[in-house]
């Protein structure tokens, strides 16, 4: 399965910086999206390594304002994430997160995450396309490009355990 990295940093001066990767799977685009946005508690399930548990907070899964509390392990370390659900549009199988609270926030101002899975054109499969937004704290700070392989990891074991379920 091929992965697509894409970088875009603002001048180097700049704290504000945007990332993606695409990540080709063979599930299809509307199976692995209601994984996020109907069902994202089964997350661990799929990928435990990488995901312990996600717990809605307040809200209903899948809805816009619902809070979500992800415990994560990222290069080792366990991590714990609270988001707020920003955007859901089904017809787009898009979904976005704001991270309101957790590890993140220790070096960045605003991180926002964005999901969105497209049925790959002319075959079967799908690619999901990871997009993040985000605004440092200061220049120290790096850029989370080590976040981009987490969720490609991430995803192609969703992928793997979706295509197990069928």
């Amino acid at each position: 399965m091929a992965e697509k990295v894409e970088v875009t940093t603002m001048p180097k001066s700049s704290l504000l910086g945007k990332l993606e990767v695409e990540v080709e799977i063979k599930a299809p685009a509307a199976i692995f999206y209601h994984i996020y946005a109907g069902r994202p508690h089964h997350v661990a399930k799929a990928t435990p390594r990488n995901v312990q548990s996600c717990d809605l907070h307040d809200g209903e899964w899948g809805t816009v304002g619902s809070i979500v509390y992800w415990n994560y392990v990222h290069e080792g370390q366990a991590k714990v994430a609270k988001e707020r659900i920003e955007l859901v549009e089904p017809e787009k199988k898009l979904i976005k997160f704001r991270v309101i609270e957790g590890d993140v926030m220790a070096e960045y101002k605003s991180f926002l995450i964005t999901i969105q899975v497209t049925p790959k054109e002319g075959g079967t499969g799908s690619v999901v396309k990871w997009h993040i937004e985000y605004e440092k704290i200061d220049e120290n700070v790096p850029h989370p490009e080590n976040l981009l392989p987490f969720f490609a990891e991430m995803t192609k074991e969703i992928d793997e355990h979706l295509l197990s379920e069928e």
